[in-house]
């Protein structure tokens, strides 16, 4: 697929891009999506980086996993859509992507991750009522989950470490109460994301 970008210097430049990538037969897109580097282009009239938000299907068939990703400036129109109704999970954004492909790298459940975002995001917005944080899954490491927020200052992350002990209640909650009003309000169609909460709470 190829798109122009424009760049501010006024030149306008083609680009090439998959329009769906598979992580077991290119590995290679793995490491750019987790250190930043995927889908940057440089303008060749100034030097300047742009990193677009193309859609895109990423596939990871050993993991199970298939997401449609849409660009972030799209979101309002997929909720007008009512969100999307097929087999194919949907992320929104490429940190979402990024987010949601540690996850299943990290073998474990996007809805519990989200459900564990859910509740360290209202925490974070009892503290900070007048920030708009954003929290992202990075790594689990022996005992513990990393995950970092955004938003309490600019260019600086809060990290935090959560009990592997937590996400293995929130997994027993869930398998109690799979319907409970948590879980059910996690997911739009095919989209699950902790956002959900946000856009009906109002936020």
């Amino acid at each position: 697929m190829k798109r122009k970008i424009p760049c501010y210097c006024d030149n306008t430049f083609t680009v090439e891009y998959p329009e769906e990538i598979d992580l077991d037969a290119r590995p290679g897109y793995l490491d750019e999506i987790m250190d930043g580097s995927f889908m940057n282009f440089t303008c060749a009239s100034c030097g300047k980086k742009h990193k677009p938000e193309f859609p895109i299907t990423v596939a990871w068939p050993s993991r199970g996993m298939r997401l449609e990703v849409i660009p972030e400036l799209d979101r309002g129109e997929f909720y007008r859509k009512k969100g999307g109704q097929g087999k194919t999970e949907t992320v929104i954004g490429y940190p979402e992507m990024t987010d949601r492909i540690a996850v299943f790298r990290d073998n474990l459940d996007p809805l519990v991750i989200e459900a564990i975002k859910y509740y360290l995001l209202l925490r974070a917005e009892e503290s900070y009522p007048d920030k708009e944080v954003n929290i992202w899954y990075q790594n689990q490491s022996p005992g513990f989950l990393e995950l970092h927020l955004h938003g309490f200052n600019k260019d600086e992350i809060a990290v935090t470490k959560v009990p592997m002990t937590v996400y293995e209640k929130t997994v027993q909650d869930y398998k109690k109460n799979p319907k409970g009003e948590l879980f059910k309000s996690l997911r739009s169609g095919s989209y699950l994301s902790v956002q959900n909460m946000r856009r009906f709470d109002g936020r």
